[in-house]
């Protein structure tokens, strides 16, 4: 691990912003030993943040409870708070799970009532109510209302929303449609084709898939995200296990950003593979 020191300036920039860099180059350790004693919002949020990167998802829900108890009224930290309750859900015992669920679902809810445009709330509110069953708040109904306000906001996450309902619904067929007319709306955003490679998979059209995965690769040649995709598309299938672990290896050792998949998953990916 770099020292904090070979970030250049570093000891002349205030220690938010020394976080906010180290933050952005996923060196979640540092980040928290940095900012262990400080106790305003700012810096409660990136320690959540950091404790959510690193799977520790109580800790990362008590920072969050810390700092919306000095800011009630934040979408972020409700965002975030619903985000490690859910996580804390989907992790813990079936007798906890449920109400950490409805945690996440009411924090998802109050984020998006705080900023009815925030596209990352909307979705994971929808997401939500996707995924969760009728006694925890969820509904596919509820999602296809969500799912039309996304829309409003931003066709291509509009199309998505709309193609993961079609396929829980096993209308397969309009799925991908709307998951092709994502890639019309945002030609140049490589996640949306590495949507429709890994669905495509999925459906055991793998030679397809391939093709999609190829123009991400032409898109973004040098996108750890699109190695991660990859990756998971062929352990998702059971098939190139081991390029697979080529792959999630290269992966491991690129630099990341807090927008691609954490370590933690591609590390659990490679266990999966057999590695």
């Amino acid at each position: 691990m770099l020292a904090v020191g070979f970030i250049p300036g570093f000891s002349q920039v205030p220690p938010l912003e020394n976080a906010r860099q180290l933050y952005q180059s996923t060196r979640y350790t540092e980040v928290l030993d940095l900012l262990k004693n400080q106790k305003d919002v700012p810096s409660l949020q990136f320690i959540g943040r950091s404790w959510f990167m690193l799977g520790e998802f109580k800790k990362a829900s008590d920072a969050f409870e810390k700092a919306l108890s000095e800011a009630p009224a934040d979408s972020d930290l409700h965002l975030w708070l619903g985000r490690a309750y859910g996580r804390r859900a989907e992790t813990t015992s079936p007798l906890l799970a449920p109400r950490y669920a409805s945690r996440a679902r009411q924090h998802f809810e109050k984020a998006v009532e705080l900023n009815p445009r925030s596209i990352f709330a909307l979705n994971d509110l929808f997401e939500y109510y996707l995924q969760a069953p009728g006694f925890l708040g969820g509904g596919k109904d509820k999602a296809s209302s969500v799912a039309r306000r996304i829309a409003e906001l931003d066709s291509a996450d509009g199309f998505y929303a709309t193609a993961r309902l079609a396929e829980v619904r096993k209308e397969y067929g309009a799925a991908e449609q709307h998951l092709r007319r994502a890639i019309e709306a945002a030609p140049k955003e490589v996640g949306r084709i590495l949507d429709l490679a890994r669905f495509l998979a999925k459906q055991g059209r793998h030679q397809e898939s391939e093709t999609e995965f190829l123009h991400a690769e032409n898109l973004a040649p040098n996108s750890p995200k699109i190695l991660f995709e990859k990756a998971a598309s062929y352990i998702e299938t059971r098939r190139n296990l081991q390029i697979a672990r080529s792959l999630l290896k290269k992966y491991l050792d690129s630099p990341l950003t807090p927008d691609d998949p954490p370590r933690r998953e591609a590390e659990k990916l490679l266990r999966d593979a057999g590695s």
